[in-house]
């Protein structure tokens, strides 16, 4: 055995340099990958963070001093909050809309077989597969030349948002439905609960936690989207719209004050659930 050792150790001494190099990153290269693509991640998080402080003159761009004011008046630039209200109202309705109404086909999709099941499965996708220039551009034919009666505005946001959010509510509900052990059904009813009570007391607390999932899905997805909005917002201006327009003259540092604000609460809404979560199964 100690010559074995010595023939270990005499081959470990004689790896030349780029032998080991080669070695240590093999061992490490899934860290390596995962520490590069965090990065490539969170590098325009950092730089709307740094550049919130920024105390530029006309455009924030290049760094100019470091300054509070931004944060201390967000709504400093002409327009950001009315944009922002709008972008969360839209959000607000659609995700409320597209929840009630995706939930409700998610349960007939899942608990009922009917004719057109399998096509009503395969269609559900065909927004979420569908390029958002294609749906933009289709909505607006809609709207133009179909809906002459309804001006391009905040309505015609939230109906666009409804659509597209519709598909994602399904599918996440659906996941949580056919992940439901029915055992659990059936002894409610074993125990003569009727079909009201199980589905209150049983189905529907073990549902929700993929319902908010599904809402909060929607808002975030309503709240981002820039292309299908543009074409059917008219004269109204969102958030997205508002950073994009205000990209050809620069992006007041308030606009990044608002984003990295946004994206602060979405991180603390994703490690509350996952607290609640890690709570639930302990």
């Amino acid at each position: 055995m100690s010559a074995v050792a010595k023939t270990g150790a005499a081959g470990t001494a004689a790896m030349s340099p780029l032998t080991r190099v080669q070695r240590w990153i093999a061992d490490r290269i899934a860290v390596i990958i995962a520490i590069a693509v965090l990065l490539y991640l969170f590098v325009p998080v950092a730089y709307t963070f740094v550049f919130s402080f920024n105390d530029y003159r006309k455009s924030n761009i290049t760094w100019s001093g470091f300054t509070l004011k931004h944060w201390e008046n967000p709504c400093g630039a002409p327009g950001v909050c009315d944009a922002l209200q709008t972008s969360i109202k839209v959000g607000f309705l659609a995700t409320l809309i597209a929840t009630i109404i995706g939930t409700a086909l998610a349960f007939a999709l899942v608990r009922h077989n009917f004719r057109g099941r399998g096509a009503g499965n395969v269609l559900v996708f065909l927004p979420m597969a569908t390029p958002e220039i294609v749906l933009g551009a289709s909505l607006l034919t809609i709207f133009v030349q179909g809906f002459t009666f309804m001006k391009l505005g905040f309505w015609t946001i939230v109906i666009a948002h409804i659509m597209f959010c519709i598909s994602f509510v399904v599918v996440t509900v659906k996941a949580r439905l056919q992940s439901l052990d029915p055992r659990l059904e059936e002894a409610a009813q074993d125990l003569y609960a009727g079909p009201g009570t199980t589905f209150w007391r049983v189905t529907f607390p073990l549902v929700l936690p993929g319902i908010v999932s599904a809402a909060l899905l929607a808002f975030s997805l309503s709240f981002d989207d820039f292309i299908i909005t543009n074409f059917v917002s008219g004269d109204e201006t969102t958030f997205p719209k508002f950073v994009y327009v205000s990209y050809l003259r620069g992006i007041p540092a308030q606009a990044n004050v608002i984003g990295f604000s946004m994206f602060l609460i979405a991180v603390l809404l994703v490690i509350a659930g996952q607290v609640i979560s890690s709570k639930r199964r302990s």
